[in-house]
């Protein structure tokens, strides 16, 4: 069942009540829902859930039956272009997605209604991992993983297609980057999250250092001891230029989920073997420009953990970090590193996809000279725009040691150091066509 509604973004209304008042905003989710669907609900609990960045999910009652809901809310969403929850695009090209029951499509008022599952997610999984790893838990999650990774490749190799900088301009992933680094309408640049989280701010880091944007925005950074080739204002201004949506069609398109990250994913436990499936295909597409499509799920399901961006208070806890401002130079120091389980799924990701990815890409003709930093400038974005990394001024859940922590993170992903290398190096040199 699906259902198309007026201008009014209804779901933007709860989210804001959810953050003061969750009791409210489940009340209100009871009425928008049983209005939307014609349907009785009763018992409607909002999961409080660290993964649900941009969104809100949780439990329902109807009659004698359980649902899971999920809805997704950028700001801004009526100025956008594009169609949300294409599920049937996944499902009818092969890909193992769960299919909603009862759903509203349009941009402002989205919402997904599935039959409630006793599976985990697989973050969820994983985040247990990161704290207790198991040799054997984390072999059947790589399995699981790889498995995935194959119907993803075999998907995208059948669904290639050259596009045009109007049909990449199309999908709706662009608002997961491009979108979130400009005001709507008109593009004003820089706007949107940039201009909310980082231009003009004060930045707070760890014993008492607070810097200005002004200050840190073009001074050369330096990481653990390697010197990186962008600034920070440089990765953002790269990033406008290299993601404007028209821009991004070079590689071509292909189906794609493009927000497959495993708080987006279902973990199924098998006597033998364990399985994934996706689901809220929120930005799924069949023109999916297809460098960007595995770039977000990339870097959330490995680099963003353990703990720095959805646990930030745990990354307190566990590690420690150091920023300084010295001769013009932006310096990070820490110790946070990727748990077992996370350098597993990286091998996976890098053996069972980009690797063979971007061969067929390069055996296709469509391997642009610049692939390293297109996925790059993904790896970037990724975490910087999808929540506030900035601990200062207009700060929200991160403190200054796990700002420090992203940050450093982010900026190594942006671009290459000059000299000697670091994890991304060493993933991007295991990938790259021979």
């Amino acid at each position: 069942m699906a259902v198309e509604l007026g201008p009014s973004s209804r779901t933007a209304e709860i989210r804001a009540v959810a953050r003061q008042d969750v009791s409210r905003a489940a009340g209100m989710l009871e009425a928008f829902i049983a209005e939307l669907f014609g349907i009785p609900v009763a018992e409607l609990k909002i999961n409080l859930d660290q993964y649900s960045l941009n969104s809100l999910n949780g439990f329902f009652r109807s009659g004698d039956d359980r649902f899971f809901f999920k809805f997704h809310q950028e700001e801004g969403e009526e100025e956008m272009t594009g169609e949300y929850y294409r599920a049937d695009i996944l499902s009818s090209a092969g890909l193992p997605v769960d299919q909603p029951v009862h759903m509203s499509t349009l941009p402002g008022e989205q919402l997904l209604i599935y039959r409630r599952r006793s599976d985990p997610r697989f973050s969820d999984v994983l985040f247990e991992l990161d704290q207790a790893p198991d040799n054997d838990d984390i072999a059947r999650a790589r399995a699981a993983e790889a498995e995935l990774n194959d119907g993803i490749l075999a998907v995208a190799k059948a669904s290639l297609r050259l596009i045009s900088g109007e049909e990449a301009a199309a999908e709706p992933i662009h608002r997961l980057f491009y979108e979130r680094l400009i005001d709507l309408p008109g593009e004003a640049y820089p706007g949107g999250r940039l201009a909310k989280f980082y231009v003009g701010k004060r930045f707070d880091f760890p014993n008492g250092i607070s810097l200005d944007w002004e200050e840190i925005a073009d001074a050369p950074v330096m990481i653990n001891g390697l010197r990186y080739g962008r600034t920070l204002r440089q990765a953002f201004d790269e990033a406008h230029e290299r993601y404007r949506p028209e821009n991004t069609a070079s590689a071509g398109g292909i189906v794609a989920h493009g927000d497959a990250h495993n708080a987006n994913v279902w973990y199924e436990r098998g006597s033998e073997c364990d399985r994934l499936a996706f689901f809220d295909p929120a930005f799924a597409g069949d023109k999916v420009p297809s460098l960007l499509a595995e770039v977000k799920s990339t870097f959330h399901n490995i680099f963003a953990h353990p703990f720095w961006l959805y646990n930030p208070e745990m990354a307190a806890e566990r590690y420690r970090a150091a920023v300084r401002l010295e001769e013009g130079v932006l310096s990070f120091e820490t110790d946070w590193k990727l748990s077992p389980v996370r350098i597993t799924l990286l091998k996976a990701k890098a053996e069972t996809f980009w690797k063979p990815w971007l061969a067929h890409l390069r055996n296709e003709g469509l391997l642009p000279n610049d692939w390293e930093a297109i996925v790059r400038t993904g790896l970037f974005l990724s975490p910087t725009l999808v929540m506030n990394l900035n601990a200062g001024e207009g700060g929200d859940r991160h403190n200054p040691v796990s700002s420090a922590i992203g940050l450093s993170v982010a900026l190594s992903a942006a671009s290459r150091p000059v000299e000697g290398d670091d994890m991304f190096t060493r993933f991007f040199d295991r990938v790259r066509p021979e």
